[in-house]
């Protein structure tokens, strides 16, 4: 069972950051063998980014919101582009794979990404009676007391 926080805490990290939702749909469930592949993808990149070292990936962390969509946190979009483009990590011979084997039928499987660029001090999290939880597993937890205390003063404003 996860570590419940039960006192009220905000979110803090140093710097800008990267915050980057990525999903599937399978729109074809009657396709074992794509949906067997597919459901394999994701587990492998965030086990490699997961043992890496986050000074070398900038990846901060997940929060897997269902089997097919999670959040993630990186550094920069730099770090987030150089390990989506690096040859010799898990990701691109997938993307290739990916594009490969759904180049003539884009609609059975679909896929999405967002990437939100965060600048330091432009944004607001807080947790009561919750584990570690989205930004608050990559980031410092901090009591939200004082200028932590309501969202527009975690906001700065």
């Amino acid at each position: 069972m996860s570590d419940i926080k039960a006192e009220r805490l905000a979110a803090h990290i140093e710097g800008d950051f990267v915050v980057f939702l990525i999903g599937a749909r399978i729109n074809k469930w009657w396709r074992i063998r794509d949906i067997l592949w597919f459901s394999k993808t994701m587990p492998k990149m965030l086990k490699e980014l997961s043992i890496m070292s986050s000074e070398e990936t900038g990846f901060l962390g997940c929060q897997t919101l269902s089997s097919l969509i999670n959040v993630q946190y990186w550094r920069s979009f730099e770090h987030l582009e150089a390990y989506a483009r690096s040859k010799d990590r898990e990701h691109f011979p997938e993307w290739v794979e990916f594009n490969r084997r759904y180049k003539k039928r884009r609609g059975d499987v679909g896929i999405w990404h967002e990437t939100y660029l965060v600048k330091a001090g432009a944004y607001e999290a807080i947790y009561s009676g919750m584990p570690a939880f989205g930004l608050g597993k990559v980031a410092e937890l901090v009591p939200a007391t004082g200028n932590r205390d309501a969202a527009k003063q975690r906001l700065g404003r």
